[in-house]
């Protein structure tokens, strides 16, 4: 159901191709990442660490019926596409007046929504029962609403799209109450599928031996997008635990291709290679936080690599043409269910960590050192900033049979009363693995807001105390803070718009977007005539 609310001064420019996706960010932000690399960084130079002192808030969109927004925005050309549960709204960049708004009424499910992808004149967003719709970018007019996922197969959507040259790739989420995940290709066009990936082999497939009962419903769900080499065609996705999350007795064994990396053909879905964080994970450490794709020095030559920060507590340096494990470090001071990790890329687990009938206390907690906040890679100063967790839960089991569909994953993980952990932004050589600086937050732990960054050594994020603050990336230092009013489960974004740059985040109801201080003006009034 389309809305066309009002028109505004935005004039809509020319179809966006693959290759302006590819060349952002720039003044537009036309990818969830902000690029294909999930670098969270912006050539941007107006906001400063000499001037973010003045910014100032511009303009705020109260989203209808919000609880916990999670979206982050796409901007092209002064035009903002923010959604929220089976919603769309396109609103005026420099304003937030909304230009069109689209519910679809058809999803009788409701989750939280991630964002949205462009490609041509055509924005796509999926819906919470697994339809993509894609939408005229222009008017809000339906183009066409693709089913690929059914919620009776245990299936829900949450992910923003990822637009490729011709494709849109999905995702799927509920692997915390038994499916079986997979990715797929739709045509971006038609929206016909053009393949389809699965993270949980059928029995007898390879990968299949690695799995005892509850491979039907494995899990290994793929909630959050990737990012995308596109000069090697190759889609690089991170994929959830294995179910039940809490009680592994019946699938001993690694549980490929769960709390992995995979290396996908953009064109065909073939697997070119995989990497598995945490095998066999009985403690809910899905790999869920996006692959940074960097080239650096390593061995004394140029290598193109991938930094991973795993919520099970290690961050990791992989090559990324073929996999192969080069080093990790640690993310967290707390971690104490693994001593190491060795030459080969498999935890060294310490025994008696497993969840138990009783709890068992473990580091880190369910919620992971890290999880799918956005991190920020800047190749000039060599640093990778992380949102990180200190925290441990107490981890049960149950004798419970867990039973797909059911919403019980075979125990549970919670913190004492008087163990609440700290949230801290984390800065590291992400090659030598060496932390350089931290920023610690107070708050009640509730945060899940990630990093943006500029060339010109700002670092935006959201805080533990529901504020946008604004950093020095080079040192930690604070810079600015605004108190947004609500908690904060969004990652910042900044573009540019008639020449002015921009910073928005979303907290749990509102989108609020930021500029530098602008004096006023006198303007002359001509006198009333009242007639």
């Amino acid at each position: 159901m389309r809305y066309l609310l009002l028109l505004t001064a935005v004039t809509v420019s020319a179809q966006v191709s693959f290759n302006d996706i590819r060349q952002s960010p720039n003044q537009n932000w036309l990818t969830y990442a902000g690029d294909y690399q999930g670098r969270g960084l912006s050539p941007l130079k107006q906001i400063t660490p000499e001037n973010a002192q003045n910014l100032t808030p511009k303009w705020t969109f109260n989203v209808p019926k919000a609880k916990g927004l999670r979206a982050r925005p796409i901007v092209v050309d002064g035009v903002m596409y923010y959604t929220n549960t089976n919603s769309i709204y396109a609103l005026d960049a420099r304003s937030g007046r909304v230009i069109w708004q689209y519910f679809d009424a058809q999803s009788k499910k409701e989750s939280v929504n991630r964002g949205a992808a462009i490609l041509g004149n055509l924005v796509y967003f999926v819906t919470a029962d697994c339809h993509l719709v894609a939408l005229d970018r222009r008017t809000g007019g339906l183009s066409w609403r693709k089913q690929y996922g059914n919620i009776k197969d245990g299936v829900f959507c949450t992910a923003a799209p990822v637009a490729i040259e011709g494709k849109i790739i999905v995702g799927t989420a509920g692997g915390d109450e038994g499916m079986r995940g997979y990715l797929a290709a739709l045509d971006a066009t038609t929206g016909d599928e053009i393949w389809r990936t699965y993270t949980v082999p059928k029995r007898g497939e390879p990968g299949s031996e690695t799995w005892g009962n509850y491979i039907e419903y494995g899990g290994a769900s793929t909630w959050l997008s990737g990012t995308y080499d596109p000069d090697t065609d190759t889609l690089y996705w991170t994929t959830g635990n294995p179910w039940p999350d809490f009680y592994g007795g019946d699938r001993k064994g690694d549980n490929l291709y769960s709390c992995s990396l995979l290396a996908l053909d953009g064109k065909t879905g073939k697997m070119k290679w995989y990497f598995q964080f945490t095998p066999g994970d009985w403690h809910d450490w899905d790999a869920q936080s996006w692959p940074v794709l960097a080239e650096v020095q390593s061995e004394g030559k140029p290598r193109k690599v991938i930094f991973h920060a795993n919520r099970n507590g290690f961050l990791y340096l992989l090559d990324r043409e073929t996999g192969k494990y080069l080093r990790s470090s640690k993310l967290i001071e707390q971690l104490d269910w693994a001593s190491g990790i060795t030459p080969q890329g498999r935890p060294i687990p310490v025994p008696g960590k497993d969840p138990t009938p009783e709890g068992n206390r473990v580091c880190p907690g369910v919620r992971g050192a890290t999880n799918w906040m956005s991190q920020s890679w800047n190749p000039a100063t060599g640093l990778l900033s992380v949102v990180v967790l200190e925290q441990c839960d107490v981890y049960t089991s149950s004798s419970k049979t867990p039973e797909p569909g059911k919403n019980f994953a075979g125990g549970g993980a919670g913190h004492k009363p008087n163990d609440l952990g700290q949230f801290f932004i984390r800065a590291f050589d992400p090659v030598t693995g060496e932390r350089k600086w931290q920023y610690p937050m107070t708050g009640k732990v509730e945060m899940w807001a990630g990093l943006t960054g500029t060339v010109t050594g700002v670092l935006f994020a959201g805080d533990d105390d529901g504020h946008l603050i604004v950093m020095d990336a080079r040192t930690g230092k604070h810079l600015w803070h605004y108190q947004t009013g609500d908690k904060i489960y969004s990652s910042p974004i900044t573009y540019t718009v008639d020449g002015k740059q921009y910073v928005t985040i979303a907290n749990a109801t509102s989108v609020i977007t930021f500029g530098l201080f602008e004096p006023i003006r006198s303007v002359p009034v001509p006198p009333l005539k009242i007639r």
